[in-house]
């Protein structure tokens, strides 16, 4: 308890921790989007294998391979990093982004996501101060950086992280941290409700599918966290930033149009902008719309 009153009484303290954490998980969060599709993959293909009851070859993945185990390695030599390789963006800059065993280039995104990771930590600490509603917010955004990586990266919204996205988000409006109960569980209900509306009328007309089903589970977990009030504002701005860089790649020729855009990363922004802005933009929406 003297560790929690020094934070509260001491704000430099408190978001100096809060950065220094951002950091730390934001590097946590490369082996999520790196190792959980391939831990996905990997069981999957087990799954298939013991019901089709075939042998199969021998598996590219160790069979220890999880969250934590083996170490991180470079992906193209398999050279062990050492711990103080991997320190949180100044890692990066000691290697002068490239591997100390073979020299080959470290993507750029690594560091990124540390430093996006530590940024929201920063802004977010000081926006909602000491309070629970910072920590859960944490959560949730750094949840939401995850899954917009791995599905830019897969095209893959896990279960594994979608649904107990979705439960916490219920269980934390319990206590009214960001809504009433019946906006969240409304919220949650709504959520997958329109997009597999969408999903299934654009199948019938067009006889193809729109989006998975991860995008519905993911608009869920936003409406229960957030309350089905930010749905509109969440599915106007995901869907107008991604048909605008959509349609910017397809005609800078990026991007094929038979290839489908991942609608996760679009739809993880605009809910975290609804958790910072969401009421001041529905109030001027109301105003805009209701002005004679």
């Amino acid at each position: 308890m003297l560790v929690l009153d020094y934070l509260q009484e001491t704000p430099a303290a408190y978001y100096t921790l809060m950065g220094v954490l951002g950091l730390l998980i934001g590097s946590f969060l490369n082996v999520v989007i790196h190792r959980l599709p391939k831990m996905l993959q990997q069981n999957w293909e087990r799954e298939c294998r013991m019901i089709l009851a075939t042998p199969g070859a021998a598996d590219e993945i160790p069979v220890t391979y999880n969250l934590i185990r083996p170490r991180s390695q470079c992906p193209h030599c398999q050279r062990m990093i050492k711990a103080t390789e991997n320190i949180p963006i100044l890692g990066y800059f000691l290697l002068r982004g490239h591997c100390s065993g073979c020299g080959k280039p470290i993507s750029i995104r690594y560091p990124l996501v540390e430093a996006i990771s530590g940024g929201i930590a920063l802004f977010l600490s000081w926006y909602f101060g000491f309070t629970a509603q910072a920590a859960l917010a944490l959560v949730l955004s750094w949840t939401l950086l995850a899954l917009s990586m791995i599905d830019l990266d897969r095209q893959l919204l896990p279960d594994d992280i979608t649904l107990p996205l979705l439960w916490t988000g219920l269980l934390a409006n319990l206590f009214g941290v960001f809504t009433d109960t019946e906006s969240s569980l409304i919220g949650a209900m709504a959520g997958y409700g329109v997009l597999w509306s969408v999903f299934t009328a654009f199948r019938f007309v067009t006889g193809k599918e729109g989006m998975g089903y991860g995008d519905f589970k993911l608009l869920a977990a936003l409406g229960a966290w957030l309350g089905w009030q930010m749905l509109p504002q969440i599915i106007i701005l995901a869907s107008l930033c991604g048909a605008i860089v959509g349609l910017t790649l397809i005609l800078l020729r990026r991007h094929a149009m038979s290839r489908p855009l991942p609608f996760g990363p679009y739809l993880a922004a605009a809910g975290w902008l609804a958790l910072i802005l969401g009421r001041d933009l529905n109030t001027l929406y109301i105003r805009w719309a209701w002005t004679p």
